[in-house]
C-alpha cells in the first residue's frame, strides 16, 4: 500500500483480517502500517471487553480497531515477547525494545507496558527515519534563524540548548546540530535515554538505571575520553547541569534539551539548578526555544480571509485582513478528517552575546531579558508562527493550540 495509505482503508484492512490471521501477522502488519503513517506512538489500550488499538499522527491520536477481548492477551504477548520482556510478569511496568525491517530499513521500537484495571497497557515508541529531517531547513527554521544558528554551533566550545514541551522536536534538532558537527577530525559521543537515531561517526552510549548508569556517570566518563562534542539527550537535575556547564566551559560544545516554555525562562531554570549566573552566561551560547505546528493538509486546502478574531491574533488591522488569504484543510482521507497532514518546526534563538551575558550575570528577569533580546532582533515563537500562519503553511487554530497549551 502507497504511502498515503488512508485511514478508512487501515482500519477495514485490520477489521477484515481480525479472527482470519494469527497473531503475528497482524501485529507486523500493524506495525507496517503505522510506520507508513508516519506515525510516533502506537496505543495498546484494555479495555473492559477488548483491546483498543490508536496511532500517534502529527501528534494526534487516531482509533484504528479494537480487538476482541479473546486477542487480548495474545497481541499483548506477542509483543513483550518480541521486546524480550517477561510475558508471566504482568503486575509491574516493564520497558523494551526490538528492531523492526519495514520499507527496506530497520526501525527501532521501544516499548512500555503497565498493569491497569482491565490489564496490561503497552505502548510503543517508533524511532524516526534517520533519512528524515537532518537539516535546519528540513526542521523549518527561517533562513535567517539557519545563519545565526550554524554561526553558535560552529563556535568550538559552549552549551546549546534545544527548550520546549515534550514531544516539540527538541531531539531532532540536537541531531541536526550534532550532524553538522560530524566531522572525521572531532571526537562526538552522545549521551541518551534512548538513542533515537544512530548516526556513523558518532559514538552512542545509552542510560542505564538498572545498572546505575544514568546521565551524570556517563558524563563523569565521557569527560575524561577527550571529547569535542558532547550530545547530552536531557538535563533533567542539577547534577547534570553543573557538569555539562563546567564542561562548556572547558572547550567542549555540549548539546542538549530541557524543559522550559521559552528561550529566557530556561535561564531561571538554570538558576533553580543552582548554577551561579557567572557559569550561566560565560557558558551558554544559544537558546533554541520550539514547537511542532501541524500544517495544513494539501489534499483539502481552501483559502478564505480572517475574521475579526484571527486577525486579532495575527495583529492585521483591518485594510490587512480584507486583502489577506489563509489557508486551512477540510478534512478528507488523506488526513484522517484533521484537515492537517505532516508538521513544521516553529523556533525562536536567543544567542547570548555580550549584553545578554552581562543581563544573566546582573540576575536580570525574565522579562527584562526578553526585552533585551527582541531590541538585538530575536522573533519570538508567536511571530514566527504567525509568518507560516500568512505563508498558509498552518493554520490560525493550531498556532492557538500550541502556543497557548504549554504553561510558562
Amino acid at each position: 500500500m502507497a504511502k498515503d495509505i488512508r485511514q478508512k482503508a487501515l482500519q477495514e484492512e485490520l477489521r477484515e483480517l481480525v479472527g482470519v490471521v494469527g497473531t503475528g501477522p497482524l501485529v507486523d502488519l500493524l506495525l507496517e502500517r503505522s510506520f507508513e503513517l508516519r506515525a510516533t506512538d502506537v496505543h495498546f489500550d484494555p479495555k473492559e471487553n477488548g483491546l483498543r488499538v490508536r496511532l500517534r499522527v502529527d501528534g494526534m491520536l487516531h482509533d484504528v480497531v479494537d480487538l476482541p477481548e479473546e486477542m487480548r492477551s495474545h497481541v499483548i504477548s506477542r509483543l513483550k515477547l518480541m521486546a524480550n520482556m517477561d510475558i508471566t510478569e504482568r503486575r509491574f511496568a516493564q520497558d523494551g525494545h526490538f528492531s523492526n525491517t519495514v520499507m527496506k530499513q530497520s526501525r527501532d521500537i521501544r516499548l512500555g507496558c503497565a498493569p491497569t484495571i482491565y490489564g496490561e497497557r503497552l505502548v510503543l515508541r517508533l524511532m524516526p527515519d534517520v533519512s528524515s529531517f537532518n537539516t535546519f531547513e528540513e526542521l523549518g527554521l527561517e533562513p535567517d534563524q539557519v545563519e545565526v544558528l550554524e554561526g553558535h554551533v560552529r563556535i568550538p566550545y559552549g552549551v546549546i540548548l534545544s527548550v520546549g514541551p515534550v514531544g516539540s522536536g527538541k531531539s531532532t534538532t540536537m541531531y541536526a546540530c550534532l550532524r553538522l558537527l560530524n566531522e572525521p577530525t572531532k571526537s562526538l559521543v552522545t549521551i541518551e535515554d534512548p538513542v533515537e537515531r544512530r548516526l556513523p561517526g558518532v559514538n552512542q552510549m545509552q542510560v542505564d538505571s538498572k545498572i546505575q548508569f544514568g546521565f551524570v556517570e556517563a558524563l563523569r566518563g565521557v569527560l575524561r575520553q577527550d571529547p569535542d562534542v558532547m550530545m547530552v539527550g536531557e538535563i533533567r537535575d542539577p547534577e547534570t547541569a553543573h557538569i555539562g556547564v563546567r564542561a562548556g566551559l572547558t572547550g567542549v560544545t555540549v548539546l542538549s534539551t530541557l524543559h522550559a516554555s521559552d528561550s529566557v525562562s530556561t535561564i531561571d531554570v538554570f538558576r533553580e539548578f543552582g548554577v551561579p549566573p557567572m557559569f550561566i552566561g560565560d557558558s551558554l551560547q544559544a537558546i533554541i526555544s520550539q514547537r511542532l505546528l501541524r500544517k495544513a493538509c494539501p489534499h483539502c486546502l481552501e483559502t478564505y480571509h480572517p475574521d475579526a478574531s484571527s486577525a486579532a491574533l495575527l495583529k492585521l488591522s483591518a485594510d490587512e485582513a480584507d486583502s489577506v488569504e489563509l489557508s486551512r484543510g477540510t478534512g478528507c482521507d488523506a488526513c484522517f478528517q484533521t484537515g492537517y497532514l505532516g508538521r513544521t518546526g516553529v523556533f525562536e534563538i536567543l544567542g547570548v552575546d555580550y549584553e545578554v551575558r552581562d543581563a544573566i550575570l546582573k540576575d536580570k528577569a525574565p522579562a527584562e531579558l526578553m526585552e533585551l533580546a527582541r531590541s538585538k532582533g530575536m522573533k519570538t515563537l508567536e511571530e514566527r508562527a504567525t509568518l507560516k500562519v500568512l505563508r498558509g503553511e498552518t493554520t490560525v487554530e493550531e498556532m492557538h493550540r500550541v502556543l497557548t497549551t504549554f504553561p510558562g
